[in-house]
C-alpha cells in the first residue's frame, strides 16, 4: 500500500511538473504572439501574465506543506483562483469590457479569509472539494463570455474555447459536488485516483487553453484583413472584390426566391466636379452617394463602388417596380443633399439602370451587364434618370 501511494505521489509530481512546462511555453507563445497583435495587445498581454500565475500557483501547490497550517493550501487556491479571473478579464476585454478591480480584490480576500476560518478544521474538505468551486464558477463565466462576445461571433475558433472553457468548468464542479459523494460512498481512497485524473485534465487544459484563445485573435485578424481587401477605404462600401466574392452569397443564399434587382449607378459629369471643386471636394460627393445609397436601399441590400465613380447596389429578393422605387428615391435625396447650402453646394446627379432576373437562379455577373446597358442608355437619353434593361433569364425560367 505505500509502495502505491509513493507511485502515485510520484506520478502526481510528474503531472505538476508537465503542467508547469506547459504553462511556460503558453506564457511564451503567447508573449511571442502579443508582438505580432498589437490591437489585441492587452488581451494577450493579460493572458500571459494569467499563466505566469497559474505557473506561481503550480509550484506552491507542489510545496504548500512548507507553510505552516493552512496557509499554503489557502495561498495557492487564492492564486490559482486569481489566474482563472485574469484569464477572464482578458476574454471580457475583446470587448472593451472587464472586471472590476475592487470587486476582485475583495473576493480574492474573503476566499483568503475563508480559508483561514473553515480551512483550518476542515483542510481536507476546502483542497479537495471547497476550493475547486470558485474555479468552476469563473470558467464557466468564461464560456458564458465567449459564447456572448461580439468580437469572436462568426470566427470558426470560438466553439473550440468555449467548449475548453466548460469542459474545465465542470470538471471542477464534479470535484466540488460529485466526488464528496463518492468519498462517503468509497472512502479517501478515492481522492488519489481523482487527484490524478484531475492533473491528466490540467495539462490537456494548459495546452488548449492558450492554443484556443491564440486562435481567436489570429483569425480575428484574418477575418479583418479580408474585410479590408473586399472594402473600399473612402466609402466604406464594399469594392469591387467583395462585391463579386459576396454577391452570389447574397443571391443564393437560404431564403432568397423569386425576383433580384440590380441598379448600376454612374455620378453625372464627375469629371467636371473633381476639375471645377477640386478632388477633395469630388471624395465628398463620392461619400455622400455611398450614404445615402446605403441608407436608402436598406440592410438587406448590398452596395459597392466598383470603381471610380461607378457604383453598383444589389436587391436581392425584390422586384422591378420596388427597385425602380428605391432607385428614384437614392438619386432624388442625392441630389437634394448635394446641393444644399449648408453642405456641399453642388449641382450632382446621377444616371441609374436597373436590371432585374426572374429566373430565381442570378448570375451577378450577367445581371450587372444588363444594368450596365441600361446604365448606358440613361446617360445617351440625358442622364439624371432611370433605364430598365429587359428582364435577365426570362427564356430560363420558361
Amino acid at each position: 500500500m505505500q509502495r502505491q501511494l509513493t507511485t502515485i505521489a510520484m506520478d502526481l509530481a510528474t503531472l505538476w511538473y508537465l503542467t508547469i512546462g506547459t504553462l511556460v511555453v503558453a506564457t511564451a507563445m503567447t508573449l511571442w504572439e502579443r508582438q505580432a497583435h498589437a490591437q489585441r495587445s492587452l488581451e494577450l498581454g493579460i493572458w500571459a501574465a494569467a499563466y505566469g500565475v497559474f505557473t506561481l500557483g503550480c509550484f506552491l501547490a507542489m510545496y504548500r506543506n512548507l507553510l505552516p497550517g493552512i496557509a499554503g493550501p489557502a495561498l495557492t487556491n487564492v492564486v490559482m483562483v486569481l489566474g482563472y479571473a485574469m484569464v477572464l478579464q482578458g476574454v471580457l476585454a475583446l470587448d472593451g469590457k472587464g472586471l472590476r478591480l475592487t470587486l476582485l480584490a475583495g473576493f480574492l480576500v474573503l476566499l483568503g479569509l475563508a480559508w483561514f476560518v473553515g480551512g483550518a478544521g476542515m483542510g481536507s474538505a476546502f483542497w479537495n472539494h471547497i476550493g475547486a468551486l470558485p474555479i468552476a464558477v469563473i470558467c464557466a463565466l468564461t464560456a458564458l463570455a465567449l459564447f456572448r462576445s461580439g468580437a469572436a461571433k462568426g470566427l470558426r475558433s470560438r466553439p473550440l474555447a468555449i467548449i475548453v472553457f466548460a469542459c474545465h468548468s465542470l470538471t471542477y464542479a464534479a470535484r466540488a459536488f460529485v466526488v464528496p459523494v463518492a468519498v462517503s460512498h468509497y472512502g479517501d481512497g478515492v481522492l488519489p485516483v481523482v487527484a490524478k485524473m484531475t492533473m491528466y485534465e490540467a495539462v490537456l487544459f494548459t495546452v488548449a487553453m492558450p492554443m484556443s484563445l491564440i486562435a481567436l485573435v489570429r483569425e480575428e485578424e484574418r477575418a479583418q484583413l479580408l474585410s479590408h481587401a473586399r472594402t473600399d477605404f473612402l466609402t466604406g462600401l464594399y469594392n469591387r472584390q467583395g462585391f463579386f466574392e459576396l454577391g452570389p452569397e447574397r443571391l443564393h443564399s437560404p431564403g432568397r426566391s423569386g425576383s433580384h434587382t440590380l441598379l448600376a449607378c454612374d455620378l453625372d459629369h464627375f469629371k467636371a466636379i473633381n476639375d471645377t471643386y477640386g478632388h477633395d471636394a469630388g471624395d465628398q460627393v463620392l461619400i455622400l452617394f455611398a450614404h445615402v445609397a446605403s441608407e436608402t436601399a436598406g440592410p438587406d441590400a448590398m452596395a459597392a463602388r466598383l470603381g471610380g465613380e461607378e457604383f453598383a447596389i444589389l436587391l436581392p429578393g425584390m422586384a422591378r417596380k420596388d427597385a425602380h422605387e428605391v432607385g428614384q428615391v437614392i438619386a432624388r435625396r442625392f441630389a437634394e443633399a448635394a446641393a444644399r447650402s449648408d453642405g456641399l453646394a453642388i449641382a450632382a446627379t446621377v444616371s441609374v439602370g436597373l436590371a432585374e432576373s426572374q429566373a430565381g437562379n442570378a448570375d451577378l455577373g450577367t445581371l450587372l451587364a444588363a444594368a450596365d446597358r441600361a446604365l448606358y442608355k440613361a446617360k445617351l437619353l440625358g442622364r439624371n434618370r432611370i433605364e430598365i434593361a429587359e428582364p435577365v433569364g426570362t427564356a430560363a425560367a420558361a
